[in-house]
């Protein structure tokens, strides 16, 4: 008697188990593609509003559109988790506008003032994507919006879905005195080629980008999907170092080098390349394990880069050298020379969050002083570019007033937060707000204590990490805790002693959990105090906070 093997359960790779959906998810991407909802919207959804959306679109395809319904703001943390989109969904959405390289003109920022403004309630936020987002928005204007959005030259396509993100790219492309190499044509290449596609509109989630030749490694390339790291080959010159797999989220992991040298002229057929492996390749029957970092740990980057070489690019890449640690700190803060003699300037926003009139008002300003381009970053700060030296001083007392500063305190500087529980159904706690306060207390309780680096601070709402909390000094993943009289209280998780490479950070790495501890919103400055003290009391000379909070004992962390 013989016995048969059971086959392997299927992964839901469409080059190895064929293209049959295995989830829902899958199911209405595999009835529709994302990108055909526009046409929807603007024959129906936004002549008939928001009722007359249906479920696969209101709470899917949209997305490929850079839409999602917004928190209702009756729902408190306690409810994230037990209730569907429609309950926790408001009438209203939170827009995407995708700009790819962070990279827009004065004008463009008084469209995205004016859209802020007329459609969204003032608000706008800068995200560690370099995207603008706003809240607010009405389906019934959602026409509109796109008409302005895409006559300045910018647009909302796949902002957010299983797509292609927004590229992330040096704030300083294209300026720098000392950039290796300008990633400006790759990205133009990549936007003009393939977003928008229907071949890469449907993947099994989403795939983040990040190109960079700038040597402060300025685009935190080590939790991208992709990313190309500029690098001088010792005998093909400037190109790119390639490096895939890295995410957070839940199960956090760093992206790993190729070894793969890639040139500029190849760099978006590259992209293509690896993006296809993972449409192909990457695993889509379980949402929590398609991301192409699990593609990556079963395959390795041998095989990962042999894969690619030989099936989707039908040459070799040459090996190339890795990028160095050595180019100054990553946010371009403060005041630096171009390559032409002008200058551009670094301004801290408090995390991210900037309204339509502060926009407008910047606008004014650097055009006041002789720019007509501003850049947003992946660290939720801006820069002004080609501003005249002789009228720096103008443009810093200028912005002052609207918040912005080029000469931040180092809390200020180095603090991200999501968009937490005000607008976003997954968060469990606020976070803007609770940063921003944050930030206030520790500029005063600190003020006697010199560090010489930022200590960083990221909060986050939910186990998402989209404000990155693994790779952070100090980061905060927000929870409920039961208050000393039992009632539901903002908490946050403390993850210690992350940090991506830059000239402060050689051991870049994923921070410890400290285990046990949660920390109350309304006691988060005395912790930052307290853990802060402790570790200039305690460190050796020369040592990095990250290096110091993974060695010290538990007790000196809590």
């Amino acid at each position: 008697m013989t016995t048969s093997t059971p086959a392997a359960r299927s992964n839901g790779q469409w080059a190895v188990d064929g293209t049959t959906p295995l989830n829902a998810n899958e199911e209405f991407k595999a009835a529709d593609n994302g990108l055909s909802v526009r046409q929807r919207v603007l024959d129906t959804y936004a002549r008939e509003g928001f009722d007359s959306i249906p479920a696969d679109d209101l709470h899917g395809r949209l997305r490929w559109w850079g839409l999602y319904t917004q928190r209702r703001q009756d729902i408190d943390g306690s409810r994230t988790g037990t209730l569907g989109p429609d309950e926790l969904s408001d009438r209203y959405f939170m827009m995407r506008v995708r700009l790819d390289g962070g990279a827009v003109t004065t004008g463009q920022l008084r469209t995205l003032a004016g859209i802020s403004t007329d459609f969204a309630r003032g608000t706008a936020d800068i995200s560690d994507r370099q995207n603008i987002q706003y809240h607010w928005i009405r389906i019934e204007d959602v026409p509109a919006i796109w008409e302005r959005l895409e006559a300045a030259g910018m647009q909302t396509t796949e902002a957010c879905g299983d797509t292609p993100r927004v590229i992330l790219g040096s704030p300083v492309a294209g300026i720098a005195a000392d950039e290796i190499v300008d990633p400006t044509p790759v990205i133009a290449e990549i936007v003009e080629r393939f977003i928008g596609d229907p071949a890469l509109s449907n993947l099994p989630r989403k795939f983040k980008s990040a190109i960079t030749g700038h040597p402060s490694l300025d685009v935190v390339h080590e939790i991208n999907d992709i990313s190309l790291v500029g690098v001088v080959h010792p005998e093909l010159g400037a190109g790119y170092d390639l490096w895939v797999g890295g995410g957070l989220s839940v199960s956090p992991r760093l992206a790993e080098r190729l070894g793969a040298f890639v040139p500029p002229a190849q760099a978006a057929e590259v992209w293509h390349g690896v993006i296809s492996i993972f449409r192909d390749y990457g695993y889509r029957r379980l949402r929590n394990k398609a991301r192409l970092k699990f593609l990556l740990a079963d395959w390795g980057a041998a095989r990962f880069r042999e894969v690619l070489e030989t099936e989707y690019l039908g040459y070799r890449l040459a090996d190339g050298p890795a990028p160095a640690v050595n180019g100054g700190p990553g946010d371009h803060i403060g005041v630096h020379a171009q390559k032409d003699g002008r200058r551009y300037v670094g301004l801290a926003p408090t995390v991210g969050r900037v309204s339509g009139d502060i926009l407008s008002a910047l606008a004014d300003a650097a055009e006041a002083a002789g720019s007509a381009r501003v850049r947003f970053t992946p660290h939720q700060k801006l820069l002004v570019l080609d501003v005249d030296p002789d009228r720096v001083d103008a443009l810093l007392a200028a912005v002052e007033p609207l918040g912005l500063t080029a000469n931040p305190s180092p809390f200020r500087r180095s603090t991200m937060a999501c968009t937490g529980i005000e607008y976003c159904k997954l968060a469990f706690v606020e976070t803007k707000q609770t940063a921003a306060d944050t930030i206030t207390a520790l500029e005063h309780r600190l003020a006697d204590v010199q560090l010489d680096r930022p200590i960083s601070l990221h909060l986050n709402g939910c186990p998402n990490s989209c404000a990155r909390i693994q790779v952070a000094d100090i980061g905060l993943k927000g929870q409920l805790m039961k208050s000393a009289d039992g009632a539901d209280e903002f908490a946050y998780q403390v993850h210690l002693g992350g940090g991506l490479a830059s000239v402060d950070r050689e051991d870049a790495g994923l921070g410890r959990t400290v285990r046990g501890l949660k920390v109350a919103a309304a006691d988060l400055p005395d912790y930052v105090e307290r853990v802060t003290r402790a570790f200039v009391a305690g460190r050796e000379p020369g040592e990095s906070f990250a290096a110091w909070s993974h060695r010290a004992a538990d007790e000196v962390l809590r």
